[in-house]
């Protein structure tokens, strides 16, 4: 049994597909693609920083024999590096048949401790990145009757304080991939989102909660425990086989129903204590007591 999905997929059903996939050395993406890997498909992934991404690109290849996964480093925000990753991947791999935006950055920061470039940079790396993926595929997209998949969040249901800044990013997602619905719809393309809740021992759970708090926060889910990373694949491969072939511009949110009790809660953070005291966020991965943003 793989621990990347369910055992309930038939073997080979993405037999000479191609898979793209930004931040795809990350621990959610990575195992969306070892999942279509395994199940038949060849896959390039990219991120930034090369040795990761061509080591995880590696790790991938060797989970089912004959496959080719390709680790390309370039960053989203650049649409060049981007047209430039797509020409390789169809060098390489051949075509493109399905494309997952899942480059993202995310911390803990009130907005009066997140400056104005923070936010520019994730906005840069969320949207403009996803955006930049897609239209630098999207021939290849539209030729393939392909699929889109964005990885969006559930932060932006509601106010969620400390993510203005990926509230904002992940809404214009879900905005992005309802346009393409409607405009690449009629060449038989789809697109759709996928919203993680709290999934277990990623850089995610790390960078949005504090350790010491993270098993107490477990009853602020519905299903009394966090998913794991075959809960997102498992939803990807559902959307990428035929199964999901009629579902388009919408949003699948894989939360064991969190986000209904998100909120103030969310963080594990004391409210409103915590934003009264206008104080850095800290005892969370990635940050460190008194640093700015």
């Amino acid at each position: 049994m793989s621990k990347f999905m369910s055992p309930v997929w038939a073997a080979d059903i993405f037999v000479g597909k191609v898979v793209l996939c930004t931040g795809g050395a990350g621990d959610i993406c990575s195992a969306q693609v070892s999942a279509l890997v395994q199940l038949g498909a060849n896959a390039a992934i990219i991120g930034r920083r090369k040795e990761k991404t061509e080591s995880k690109a590696a790790e991938i290849q060797s989970l089912r024999a004959g496959s080719k996964v390709i680790g390309i480093s370039a960053d989203v925000r650049d649409f060049k590096a981007m047209s430039a990753a797509v020409e390789r991947t169809v060098a390489e791999l051949g075509r493109i048949d399905y494309v997952i935006c899942g480059a993202a950055g995310n911390f803990l920061a009130t907005i009066q401790n997140l400056s104005a470039n923070a936010f520019k940079a994730v906005i840069d790396i969320d949207v403009l990145g996803s955006y930049n993926t897609v239209k630098a595929a999207l021939d290849e997209i539209k030729k393939n009757r392909g699929k889109i998949l964005f990885v969006s969040a559930t932060l932006h249901y509601n106010g969620l304080p400390y993510q203005a800044h990926v509230s904002a990013a992940k809404a214009a997602i879900d905005a992005l991939s309802q346009v393409l619905c409607v405009e690449m719809g009629p060449y038989g393309v789809t697109s759709n989102c996928i919203a993680p809740g709290p999934i277990s021992g990623t850089e995610g759970m790390a960078r949005l909660s504090r350790a010491d708090i993270l098993e107490s926060m477990t009853k602020n889910v519905p299903l009394q425990h966090f998913g794991e990373v075959k809960d997102v694949a498992d939803a990807t491969i559902f959307l990428f086989s035929p199964a999901g072939d009629f579902i388009s511009g919408d949003v699948i949110v894989v939360d064991g129903g969190a986000w209904h009790r998100q909120g103030t809660a969310g963080s594990g953070m004391p409210y409103p204590e915590s934003v009264l005291s206008e104080s850095i966020v800290d005892g969370v991965k990635g940050m460190k007591r008194g640093s700015k943003l």
